[in-house]
């Protein structure tokens, strides 16, 4: 049932995570609730450090920005892919080195590109426009910017559409045509000092090849700068290694990247004569597999499919109305029981695209059940929202047999939060 994810189980009839029965859980804390193995987070992120002895491996705060979570792969020695000034603030407090930070994104604010410039993070620029905003602001300011440039490269990573970057149409990234001479540009700005290259071609990817033809572009490109005169210390090659959401699926092992990108990456910088530091971006292939997200029945309704209504809605899980994603489904109190019907489990908010997961074989689902979503750890909670006056739940760490609150639930006061009625309205 839980293939590779052996922090999961099943015993005496009930799910349990690193040992912990997660019905248990639920009765301490309460549900919507998402909780993480810590074994499971260190374990990944260990992974990705063994396959890439010589790299550094930012995690994608975007996938999970959990203070506690990211203070634990801190620990493991990653660093952060940011792609705004909470995300850095939040690796700032986590402890991440400054120098193991690159600040992304295609449309920074004046006031974020500040803020990285004073913290002293590099920054990849996305457009030759944001390249001279960057320059203006660190002459402005007193500082220097290092600055990688992320490129377009122009590759189909064969996902989901809306998760696809690396596409020409993509709204991220230079086209790859035009790299070497925005590199060139930046090579004469007084404010910058071009370091290196970046690219991220999409997220949930299932094979390596995209990987490798992205890659081979990249160091085509390096070789070009070099022979222009440009400094290359940094190679970014991002992140979007996918992982088996759907049962019986396969996914590449980091093992298994880094056998596709790690020769092309060595052989091109041997051939000239470089020694720049290689980067990966990996966050849901860190992160999503150690997470459940758990959500109590509140009702079963038989129509014309069998409904099964929970205490969570897409809110609180938003991945199953954007991309059609799928979340595997255990019934939490009766984790070993044979599939006797097939039902949709829906939450309570007013859209009829509240489906969490659709037609799915489960044991007799009753009123007051407890259900398990698998993989929830990556643009979980990340992407909650308030919406429908429902309140975002808390999170809780279980390591070495104990629970741990890493978030507290919110009640409905955070509706008011910066709220203002005039005063003229309250007479």
């Amino acid at each position: 049932m839980f293939g590779t994810k052996d922090h999961l189980r099943a015993e005496g009839g009930h799910l349990l995570i690193d040992g912990v029965d997660v019905v248990d859980i639920a009765e301490d804390f309460g549900t919507p609730l998402y909780v993480t193995s810590e074994a499971r987070l260190r374990a990944n992120g260990r992974a990705y450090r063994e396959a890439f002895p010589k790299a550094d491996i930012y995690f994608a705060v975007k996938a999970n920005g959990n203070l506690a979570l990211l203070r634990i792969l801190a620990e493991e020695g990653l660093g952060a892919d940011v792609f705004s000034a909470g995300e850095l603030s939040l690796v700032r407090m986590a402890g991440i080195p400054r120098e193991k930070v690159l600040f992304n994104g295609n449309s920074k604010r004046r006031v974020e590109l500040e803020m990285a410039l004073e913290a002293g993070v590099r920054i990849s620029a996305d457009s030759l426009d944001e390249l001279l905003t960057i320059d203006e602001v660190a002459r402005e300011i007193g500082e220097e910017a290092q600055v990688a440039f992320r490129v377009n490269p122009d590759v189909s990573a064969k996902t989901h559409p809306k998760i696809a970057t690396g596409l020409k149409t993509s709204k991220f990234g230079i086209p790859w045509q035009e790299v070497v001479e925005v590199y060139r540009t930046a090579m004469g700005l007084e404010g910058v000092t071009p370091v290196g290259l970046h690219c991220h071609i999409g997220s949930q990817i299932l094979e390596t090849s995209p990987f490798v033809e992205a890659a081979a572009r990249m160091m085509e490109l390096v070789g070009r700068i070099v022979e222009v005169g440009g400094t290359i210390d940094m190679i970014d090659f991002g992140g979007g290694l996918g992982i088996p959401y759907t049962p019986g699926t396969k996914a590449p092992t980091p093992s298994e990247l880094a056998s596709g990108i790690t020769p092309i990456f060595e052989e091109g910088c041997q051939r000239l004569g470089i020694s720049p530091r290689m980067i990966l971006e990996p966050g849901r292939s860190i992160v999503a597999d150690s997470t459940l997200f758990l959500t109590r029945v509140n009702v079963v309704k038989r129509a014309h499919v069998n409904f099964v209504g929970v205490d969570a809605g897409f809110n609180l899980l938003a991945r199953p109305m954007l991309y059609d994603a799928y979340h595997h489904v255990v019934v939490a109190n009766r984790a070993d029981g044979e599939a006797e019907e097939r039902y949709t489990v829906v939450g309570p908010i007013c859209e009829s695209g509240d489906v969490l997961a659709k037609d799915r074989e489960l044991p007799k689902v009753e009123r007051g059940d407890l259900i398990a979503m698998l993989d929830a750890g990556a643009y979980g909670f990340s992407m909650a929202s308030v919406y429908n006056g429902q309140p975002r739940c808390p999170e809780v760490l279980v390591n070495g047999g104990r629970t741990e609150l890493i978030r507290r639930g919110e009640d409905q006061s955070v509706l008011l939060l910066g709220q203002i009625v005039p005063a003229r309205l309250l007479k």
